[in-house]
């Protein structure tokens, strides 16, 4: 059997964001209903280099794969490469054959924006009408197309450490550049940065306000002040790997946040098994880190739509 072979640009053009929302929602339910297998995601820490890489397997939807990804927070500035670069490999379940080799870079971005806007159905205000957002580089545009899927045409906020960075993605947007505190006034926060100390205080988020924390991903990542989780219900995509490395793992580690005071999965919310949003006035926060199980999902539907046009290009590993 021949493996295809998929480019950023084809796997881009075999994804649409409406499609990658319904594929990650349908994951999540499944993870929250127990029927997915996802191993813990495995780091290999390299600090000589600025960065580490880390295997992310998952089995979901009758398919198999894993994702071998990078994060490089100094690769912008340093090479002209991005922060995060992956390759992800699709595999026959049944007779473990390499269905597909796909660039994973575009994936990632696509299938973290599309949590986004699974949690932000579930746990932001139904009216939502402004997201804000909170570090601008390579996340935000597919976190805003996700958003705009469930919500419509959304008014955006825009602020980042580097203004031009702000405003080119304000001017994209059809928003506007501002201030941090400006820009998490809004209905729906999205947090994307690398930080290691919190860059959302507490005094920003306002009652009914929802925050998609998706940059912490690694252990002694914290993008949020820790009264944010202490005032609001926590939905963690995973247990386990928010607590090693989510925006949840620096306040449990100091004993500003009890593992008690977490209210639930979101795959247990999206499977029914636990409530999401239940007023106007809370502050709902959702901890993202990254699931392997999004990864084979969105991964599935991208090989099976490239098939069916015909994209990228076929080779014979075992020739």
């Amino acid at each position: 059997m021949k493996t295809l072979l998929l480019t950023q640009s084809e796997v881009r053009s075999a994804l649409t964001m409406e499609a990658a929302v319904a594929a990650v929602e349908e994951a999540f339910a499944a993870h929250g209903r127990g029927e997915t297998l996802m191993p813990g995601k495995v780091y290999l820490d390299l600090p000589q280099h600025a960065g580490d890489f880390r295997a992310m397997p998952a089995y979901a939807g009758g398919s198999a794969g894993v994702k071998w990804v990078n994060s490089h927070p100094e690769n912008p500035e340093r090479f002209g490469l991005p922060t995060v670069l992956g390759i992800y490999v699709l595999s026959d379940a049944a007779t473990a054959e390499p269905l597909a080799v796909m660039d994973a870079t575009y994936l990632t971005a696509a299938r973290t924006g599309a949590a986004a806007a699974v949690a932000s159905r579930h746990l932001a205000r139904p009216g939502s009408r402004t997201v804000g957002f909170v570090g601008c580089g390579v996340q935000a545009p597919t976190a805003l197309a996700a958003l705009r899927v469930v919500f419509g045409d959304l008014e955006v906020l825009a602020h980042d450490r580097k203004p031009e960075a702000a405003e080119a993605f304000a001017a994209d947007a059809g928003g506007r550049a501002a201030g941090a505190a400006e820009a998490c006034g809004c209905d729906i926060v999205c947090t994307a940065t690398p930080s290691h100390h919190p860059v959302v205080e507490r005094d920003w988020i306002r009652p009914g306000t929802h925050v998609n924390a998706l940059g912490a991903d690694g252990p002694g990542k914290q993008e949020l002040d820790g009264g944010i989780l202490r005032a609001g219900k926590v939905v963690v995509d995973d247990l386990h790997q928010a607590i090693a490395g989510g925006e949840i793992n620096v306040p449990l580690a100091a004993g500003q946040l009890a593992l008690e005071a977490l209210h639930a999965t979101l795959g247990e919310i999206v499977a029914g098994a636990a409530p999401g949003r239940e007023n106007d006035g809370e502050i709902t926060i959702f901890d993202s880190t990254g699931l392997a199980i999004q990864d084979v999902a969105v991964a599935r539907l991208v090989y099976d739509e490239a098939r069916r046009r015909g994209l990228g290009r076929r080779i014979d590993f075992r020739a």
